[in-house]
């Protein structure tokens, strides 16, 4: 009884799917004697995967959904659903009638879910699904020199086109497209089987669309190495070979940031003051100053102090940084706008590693999904463009408004306090402020009071937001010692101490209010 109703349903969700044919009479009302792919409607019909009936359409010109193309791929594999484990699927239960189908399916690793305990069975097929769903049914495999301008080397289905290209399955459009994410209709699943199981229906092929002319390529041999830092980011010590066993995971390679900071208590993160100054984050330019057998100095060169012209300097492991010897500057550059965003390999799409906001890396070259971005000495990366946005050059960063500064530096409200720190892993005082300028392709000094030295200077009843606000000893007379973005309304956004996180308070209150020592602008 069983067996009787499941033919019955495969029958049923087959009548309701769509394909082309040419017997002597129709077999199903949609496709008459004079349709394109009549031979490829006979052919399956008489296989037995399809059930003709002249009164009912097929609805070629449908999208196919997933369990309409699982009812057709157990027909024409021939296989048997019962006794199949039954998979778990929040969406399918036990007593659906689709239920044998789908575990079969899943059984026979042909389809599967998707990752969130769901099969959705009525959700329809892309021609990118559908490419890789045959090439698992039915083993295919092979090679071809056919290129599609709208398929990515790197997309996840690429290698299953292609081998349905070697197979002469599809030819895609005449434009040279495939358009992957287009709903596939059922005629153009049915022929698709058609032509796999009898190779007298392949397409022939038009010829291979010629290989696209490489662009010219942005990247240039370079007279002179250069030095960039190769993990996602990097203390600089005032002296190396000064650290402690709970340094260890931002000594590393790779660098484990999140549990170097989360493994530190509060008196281990107030002892790296003074003996941290900065950080360094991945592929940022560098100097060396001096080499030593496991640590070397170096200055980070867009991180301006008055007595070093080749940056901030400070000692990392030689191991955190990379000699490259090429040129990059006539690429674009992609600009992390994620708090952290990882990048992947261009092979697998695995993840490579995890970097910060306000990382700067060359762009080669970019499809829609991703940015193809040069790393320091691990090759070409994927960056998703959802973590970042890309200009022509640094020149080319579209210049913010108080709003943008203001609303950008929001983003980082309650994240722990770091000394030293520029990334999104933890800040301090200055850090925040400098790396949300970055962001928006403006360098200012990394130091408090080095950036009370620059920009313009403010009084303070002119104070407008995105402004910095300094704080200095003995009153404000002294030495600067701390500063906060103005957001309006006379509060400061700021990253006090070790103690605490990052906050919005008011300017004009106690130590604030006492130690307030001036303003600079430095938007224009």
């Amino acid at each position: 009884m069983k067996r009787k109703l499941l033919v019955v349903l495969i029958a049923f969700f087959i009548l309701l799917t769509p394909f082309h044919v040419a017997l002597a009479a129709p077999v199903f009302k949609d496709v008459p004697d004079p349709y394109k792919f009549k031979a490829e409607f006979d052919y399956l019909v008489k296989q037995g995967i399809l059930t003709a009936d002249p009164a009912v359409e097929f609805g070629v010109d449908q999208e196919i959904t997933r369990i309409e193309a699982v009812s057709i791929l157990i027909q024409a594999l021939k296989l048997d659903t019962n006794n199949r484990p039954a998979p778990v699927f929040t969406d399918v239960k036990a007593a659906d009638p689709n239920f044998p189908l789908i575990a079969t399916i899943v059984d026979e690793k042909i389809m599967v879910g998707n990752g969130k305990g769901q099969f959705n069975p009525y959700e329809k097929l892309t021609r990118a699904q559908m490419a890789t769903v045959l090439v698992k049914a039915f083993k295919l495999s092979g090679k071809t020199t056919t290129v599609f301008k709208d398929v990515s080397p790197s997309s996840a289905a690429y290698g299953a086109i292609q081998i349905l290209i070697a197979n002469k399955i599809t030819a895609g459009y005449n434009d040279y497209t495939f358009k992957p994410y287009t709903y596939l209709t059922k005629s153009h699943f049915a022929v698709f089987i058609a032509r796999i199981l009898n190779p007298a229906f392949r397409a022939d092929p038009k010829p291979p669309a010629p290989a696209p002319a490489p662009p010219a390529s942005c990247e240039k041999p370079s007279k002179t190495a250069s030095y960039k830092v190769n993990v996602a980011v990097t203390n600089m010590w005032k002296n190396p070979n000064k650290t402690r066993a709970v340094d260890k995971p931002s000594l590393s390679k790779p660098v484990d940031m999140k549990k170097w900071i989360n493994g530190m208590t509060l008196n281990e993160k107030k002892w790296l003051v003074e003996k941290t100054d900065t950080q360094a984050v991945f592929g940022e330019d560098v100097s060396l100053l001096t080499t030593g057998s496991n640590w070397v100095e170096i200055a980070a060169n867009d991180q301006y102090v008055p007595y070093q012209k080749e940056g901030y300097p400070g000692w990392v492991p030689k191991s955190h940084i990379a000699k490259v010897t090429k040129d990059y500057s006539d690429c674009a550059i992609a600009i992390v706008t994620a708090k952290l965003a990882p990048l992947y390999n261009t092979s697998d799409q695995k993840q490579f590693m995890e970097i910060s906001y306000s990382t700067i890396l060359p762009v080669i070259k970019s499809d829609s999904k991703w940015y193809h971005v040069q790393t320091p000495a691990n090759g070409v990366k994927l960056l998703r463009k959802a973590d970042a946005k890309s200009y022509k050059n640094d020149k080319a960063v579209p210049k913010p408004s108080q709003a943008n500064i203001v609303n950008e530096a929001k983003r980082f409200l309650d994240l722990p306090y770091l000394w030293a720190g520029t990334s999104a892993y933890g800040f301090d005082c200055s850090g925040i402020i400098y790396a949300v300028y970055k962001n928006f392709g403006i360098t200012i000094p990394r130091d408090s009071f080095y950036q009370a030295t620059k920009g313009t200077a403010v009084a303070k009843k002119d104070l407008q937001p995105g402004d910095l606000v300094f704080f200095a000893y003995n009153g404000g007379r002294g030495k600067v010692y701390h500063v906060g973005l103005y957001i309006g309304s006379g509060k400061m956004l700021h990253a006090p101490n070790a103690s605490s996180k990052v906050r919005i308070e008011a300017l004009n209150s106690g130590v604030y209010l006492k130690n307030y020592s001036g303003a600079r602008r430095y938007l224009k």
